[in-house]
Parts: structure tokens; sequence; C-alpha cells
């Protein structure tokens, strides 16, 4: 499956052949809950077929559909889901992606990808990525308000101090013995050997120096979430004296992440990141109410995708799990047109919108309905 990054939805917003296939849908990670999985793909591919016929012919329509029927007999993937899955279509293009989110069930036949879903995943204000570091390994996850669950490492992230330093590591023919430290670590006394101290506190600058830029070149960077460190006291200074992650919180949690029960961990994770979300959350609405005060902002959908297509918008706020089965008939007037999302052509125009104003250098926010400082399902601040 593809790791889901803002590289990847840009490769998909640039893929602009017809007809573009989307599948979203929730999956489970064990068996026997997983069973139900591949029975609910067939149905949405027979969806996407029901739309395609629409305006292709059978053998068009065949030829378009064979990689997602190989997709339905992979029994391989559909043993290894997370809690989420993204399937995307076109001419030489074919996208798996699973996240650990679960998706609403949709299937789109369009014009272009659809994209909010996994957009919304990236860019929801409530995401954040916590980093468990002992001075042994290493465990990264993933949250929001509602959930934290352990992300499985790329196979290049090394997760252990032996991973990470290889033949580097020093100290590793000294004797140890353990006593027992706060947070549910033991800490580690040396005996025997002149200096094993000193190399072992060399050790732990090197392999902290190692996860820093590793989580953050192949996890922060690649989505943009905020990171929040969980580590034993006397380990995050260290940390973040090395860490060069501008993403990276400056609170963090003071505990070995392993001590703690999930639930709790998560609970903590929130408590650090709550304030960091309102604060952005709050930010934002200020910006599009005072820029609408200004005339510089709008929620009618008519008159943002006139400033979409132009170039106009700074910032797009839209309402996730919320589709608006209209079309922009006209990318250079921004003419809309209300449509039927069964037809072939049709897609959300949050989604389309959100695709303009990204291709523009624009941002996008997506946020849940009772975040969003207006009831049309949209919200724009324009840059003059």
């Amino acid at each position: 499956m593809e790791l889901l990054t803002k590289d990847l939805v840009h490769e998909l917003l640039a893929a602009n052949q017809a007809p573009c296939l989307s599948i979203y849908m929730p999956t489970h990670r064990s068996h026997p809950d997983n069973l139900q999985d591949i029975i609910l793909f067939k149905n949405l591919v027979r969806q996407l077929k029901v739309s395609l016929l629409q305006k292709y012919s059978l053998d068009v329509v065949k030829k378009h559909l064979e990689p997602f029927e190989a997709l339905a007999e992979d029994n391989i993937k559909w043993n290894h889901t997370f809690n989420g899955l993204a399937v995307f279509g076109a001419h030489n293009v074919f996208k798996v992606v699973g996240v650990h989110q679960s998706f609403e069930e949709l299937a789109i036949v369009a014009d272009s990808f659809h994209t909010k879903p996994l957009r919304q995943y990236l860019q929801s204000l409530d995401h954040f990525h916590v980093l468990g570091l002992t001075l042994h390994d290493v465990q990264l996850f993933e949250g929001n308000r509602y959930a934290l669950t352990e992300v499985e490492l790329i196979a290049d992230t090394p997760k252990t101090i032996t991973e990470a330093l290889g033949k580097e590591l020093t100290d590793k023919h000294s004797t140890v013995a353990s006593y027992g430290g706060t947070g549910g670590e033991s800490s580690s006394m040396h005996h025997g050997h002149g200096g094993r101290k000193e190399e072992s506190e060399k050790d732990a600058e090197r392999f902290f120096r190692v996860v820093a830029n590793t989580i953050y070149e192949q996890y922060s960077k690649p989505t943009g979430w905020p990171l929040i460190l969980a580590a034993l006291p006397e380990h995050h200074n260290l940390f973040h004296k090395l860490s060069k992650n501008p993403l990276l919180l400056h609170n963090g949690i003071a505990i070995n992440p392993s001590s703690v029960s999930v639930v709790k961990f998560a609970k903590m994770a929130w408590e650090i990141m709550e304030p960091e979300y309102n604060l952005k959350l709050s930010n934002i609405v200020g910006l599009f109410i005072q820029a609408r005060v200004n005339g510089k902002g709008s929620d009618d959908y008519k008159e943002v995708a006139i400033a979409a297509v132009e170039g106009k918008v700074h910032t797009l706020i839209v309402e996730a799990d919320r589709i608006i089965p209209v079309r922009i008939t006209n990318l250079v007037t921004g003419n809309t047109q209300k449509r039927d999302l069964s037809n072939p052509k049709v897609d959300d125009l949050l989604d389309d919108m959100g695709e303009l104003v990204m291709k523009m250098g624009g941002q996008v926010v997506v946020l849940p309905a009772d975040k969003m400082p207006s009831e049309t399902g949209l919200a724009a601040i324009f840059r003059y």
C-alpha cells in the first residue's frame, strides 16, 4: 500500500485523464471482521460500473475495472489493512492507500480523483504524531482528539538503538546492573569499564539525533502534523537540543510511554495537543470573520468558485463529510451547475474547489461541521 503523504495527494491531483475512479471505505484489522471488507469493496466496484456504463462501452468499463477486480482477489492485501482504505484508478494510475482512520464508504467516477477525505486526513487541525522514545527503542503514534494508534514504521526507520547505530554502537560490551527508575524505566549503572558512562551518553546522543532526523524526514515533513515527544523527563532536553524539526511541540509527555495504558496515553497526548488545536482553530475562524467584514471573504459557493478559478483564494475552509453535488462547468469563468453525483463527470464541489485552490498555491483546511464558521459547507479567505 502507498504511504499517505502530501506528495501522493499532489500526484493524484495531477491526474486529469477521465474517467478517474475513487473508492473510500472502512476496513478492519483482524479476522473475522475483515471478511466483510472484500464484500463491501466489491459492492463499491459495482457502483463504479453502473456509473461508468452511463457514458462508456462495456469493453472500456471492463478495462478500467480490471485492477479493482484484481485487488478484490488479493488476499494478502486484505489481511493487512488498517482502519480505512482508499483506492484510485485511471489511465496508467492505480493507487491503494491505507490509513489509521475509518472512511465513510464512497464510490465516485469523475473527471478527476476525489481527494477531499485524504486532504481532510492530512489537513485536519487536530491530527498529530506522538514519538515514544527510550534509550533502547522507538514507537510512533498518530492521533486526533478521538484516538491514538501506533504506526507501523516503514522498513528503513530505525526501531532500536542497535538498528540506528549499528557498528557505531560503543556501549555493547559493558556490564549493566539495572535499578528501578521513574516512569517505569530502569536506570543503568555500569561497572568495571572506565569511560563506559561517557560512551553510553554519546550513544544516546547519536541515537536521538538519528531518530529525530528520520522521524522528521519520513513522517513530520510529509504530513505537516505536530509532533509530541513522550519520554522520561531527563531525555526531553537532549532530544529538543538535537532535533531540527519545526513541528516538534515545546510541551511533551514526561513519562516512559510503555508504562501507561493506551487509553491514558491518548488522554495525555490530547491534553498537550488540545490548546494547539484550539489556537489554530480560533485563528483561522477569526481570519475568515475579519476577511468577510473587509469584503475579502465569502461563504457563497458561486462567488467562491469564481474566485478559485481566478486564483484569488488564499485559504479555503471546507466542511468534513459534506458533499455538494455541483460541478464547475467552466474553469475560466467559474460557472457552476447542480448535477447528480451518479453522473460519471460529476464530483463533489468542495473536492473540486479544494483541488483548484491547492493548484493555485492556496491552502485548504478541513473542519468538522460544528467548528465551521459558516453553514454552507465552505468559507474562503481571498488574497485580494
